[in-house]
């Protein structure tokens, strides 16, 4: 992999010396979905699936993106003193929006980066190709150019470029994940105070999958905003009658004696998801810790109907492959993970039944949807790294 970036990156931006390699994840959500920017508890974890980033400084002002997965948009440009967003440059928005919220936190870049990036993440699948693009670009940003973050930083970075620069007003768990990751251990993080802990994720003769419904979605176009904007009118409801801050400081009991108080129905559906989600996430963790997997298999479960029934962020083919995987022998757990309207599943299942898993949800998938799903073993890796 190491040769075939270099050549590719001599190929393009022509030869020479002192390329370097790095390596960022991507991540999945094991539960706590749409909680993130709702003051709650989420518990990702990153991939050993992600992006790759053949890096050289050049001598000039001048950034120069490329990627493998985007061949046909050839070199993307930008004049590293003034950082614009340009929907022409495509993918390149994400680390050109990098650069300018690290500019706009103080920090120089002395000079121009070409950057050559290949990624084996499934694009607009829901497993954040984006953030693993922002956090590799930030991570290479403060590598070669010996700037003074912490990664928690470089994650809270990568959240003002995607909010500020491209415009999609998610919250940090992604970018969080991606720059945190830890080898076989989730993050159980509060969104709210950034407050995070390791939790491991003992799985013995279990493995996740993720299955990739191949239905095309963008996050930014989707309803998305829409969603969070319920979010937030639920909560001013809320806060005329009790002293909180976000949805995820209420416990569900207490939700349900003052839920009358939110005036849209919509937006009280979205609040109930909101708040039982967080309590979810919270027993899911200590479920893992006490190595109960059947319960932890069992909150998925419920976290999916949630977000099919109140959340409404499911969709048709993300519910028949939940549904066929709850199906399966030797499933543990399965759920739709990522912003929703398309995207993945993740499901934890005995080691043995993988063959027929992927066999018997695919054919149902494909019977029911008329195309193929994809789908991915994959294992829980450490956050970005430099690679020698």
């Amino acid at each position: 992999m190491k040769n075939q970036l270099f050549q590719k990156f001599n190929e393009i931006f022509g030869e020479g010396e002192n390329i370097e390699l790095y390596f960022s994840p991507g991540r999945v959500n094991l539960i706590g979905e749409h909680t993130d920017y709702n003051g709650g508890h989420v518990f990702p974890c990153a991939l050993t699936i992600g992006t790759y980033g053949a890096v050289r400084k050049n001598n000039s002002n001048i950034l120069r993106f490329y990627s493998m997965n985007y061949e046909h948009l050839g070199i993307i440009t930008s004049n590293s003193e003034d950082i614009k967003y340009s929907k022409e440059d495509d993918w390149a928005n994400y680390p050109k929006a990098v650069f300018w919220a690290i500019k706009e936190k103080g920090y120089k870049i002395p000079q121009g980066i070409d950057i050559l990036y290949y990624g084996n993440i499934p694009n607009q699948s829901g497993l954040s190709s984006s953030a693993s693009i922002e956090v590799l670009t930030g991570y290479i940003i403060k590598s070669i150019c010996g700037l003074d973050f912490d990664m928690v930083e470089l994650a809270q970075i990568c959240k003002i470029a995607e909010n500020q620069f491209i415009g999609v007003n998610c919250g940090i768990m992604d970018q969080f994940a991606i720059a945190m990751g830890k080898k076989e251990h989730g993050i159980f993080l509060d969104t709210n105070t950034l407050e995070y802990e390791y939790a491991p994720v003992i799985l013995n003769n279990k493995k996740i999958i993720i299955a990739n419904t191949n239905r095309k979605r963008e996050l930014s176009d989707s309803k998305y905003n829409e969603r969070r904007e319920e979010c937030e009118s639920a909560l001013l409801d809320l806060q005329k009658i009790v002293d909180i801050q976000t949805l995820g400081d209420l416990k569900e009991l207490e939700f349900e004696e003052i839920k009358h108080f939110i005036q849209n129905p919509v937006c009280r559906k979205r609040a109930k998801h909101a708040v039982y989600e967080n309590q979810r996430t919270v027993m899911a963790v200590s479920a893992l810790k006490n190595h109960n997997l059947t319960l932890f298999g069992q909150l998925m479960k419920e976290s999916h109907i949630s977000l099919r029934d109140d959340y409404e962020v499911s969709g048709k083919e993300l519910d028949t492959l939940v549904k066929a995987a709850w199906e399966q022998e030797g499933v543990i757990g399965s759920r739709m993970t990522g912003a929703g309207f398309g995207g993945c599943t993740v499901s934890i299942l005995d080691q043995d039944q993988v063959d027929s898993f992927i066999y018997n949800v695919g054919k149902i998938y494909e019977d029911e949807i008329g195309y193929k799903a994809d789908f991915y073993v994959v294992d829980i890796g450490d956050g970005p790294c430099k690679i020698d």
